[in-house]
């Protein structure tokens, strides 16, 4: 198949039979692209899925998080400039979930705007026009480097495997239900941060409703029974006002 360029802001070749076992490789990986360009978006969607990933697009801030919530992406392409919050402010919203790598691919190539994205927990910035090869390189890189943080979470005597969704305090397993394993998880990767309830709702349940506070003292509740069954010390802390935290 003939090579495919858009105005040069990458160049793909789509080559079937050299590519084809390593989509089937690749098919379980998740990628958001959030994005205005109409042109570039289908282009760059359709060159992502020969790769073997799976792709999914949003044309705003907004409509990007609500999408990233839903998909549960492993790697966000990120542009800055674009309607309603912008890449910054997403990357920002997005940043919690340490499961989820961050490249800006945006025309933006000042100096600034690399340290300020890169400030605010993005994994890679790439600039506009870009290779589409050195591109799909960049997936990969940030991937090897998320899969190498699979390693198992420690606090204190508790351990959680996000690999198996194995957890153990001391010598005991715990059965937890999969929204109490989101809630630990999330703790276990903000060990003494001050989460607050609306951040809790928002990574975790996927919005923010204040009605849904009383959901999450239930299920924070729940996973306290758990994890302090015979004696063991609390871990997880009310901070009045505000949220909770993971802290002896």
């Amino acid at each position: 198949m003939p090579a495919q360029a858009v105005n040069a802001p990458f160049h793909i070749e789509l080559d079937y039979n050299h590519r084809k076992e390593r989509r089937s490789a690749r098919a379980v990986t998740r990628i958001l692209l959030v994005d205005d360009d109409e042109k570039l978006v289908p282009l760059l969607q359709r060159g992502l899925a020969h790769e073997g990933f799976e792709v999914y697009t949003a044309h705003d801030g907004t409509t990007g998080i609500e999408t990233a919530r839903t998909c549960r992406p492993h790697v966000v392409l990120l542009d800055i400039a674009m309607p309603g919050p912008d890449g910054f402010e997403v990357c920002r919203s997005l940043r919690l979930r340490e499961d989820t790598a961050i490249i800006m691919l945006t025309a933006r190539d000042d100096v600034a705007d690399k340290v300020s994205a890169l400030n605010l927990g993005a994994d890679d910035y790439v600039a506009k026009p870009f290779a589409f090869d050195e591109l799909v390189a960049r997936i990969h890189a940030v991937l090897r480097r998320h899969r190498a943080e699979g390693e198992p979470l420690h606090y204190g005597d508790l351990v959680l495997n996000p690999v198996t969704r194995e957890v153990w305090r001391a010598d005991r397993s715990i059965e937890l239900t999969n929204r109490e394993y989101d809630l630990l998880l999330l703790f276990m990767r903000h060990p003494r941060q001050v989460l607050t309830r609306d951040q809790i709702l928002e990574q975790v349940w996927g919005y923010d409703a204040e009605a849904d506070t009383n959901a999450l003292e239930v299920h924070v509740g729940h996973l306290r029974q758990k994890l302090e069954a015979h004696d063991a010390k609390r871990l997880i802390q009310t901070i009045r006002g505000i949220g909770y935290s993971l802290r002896e």
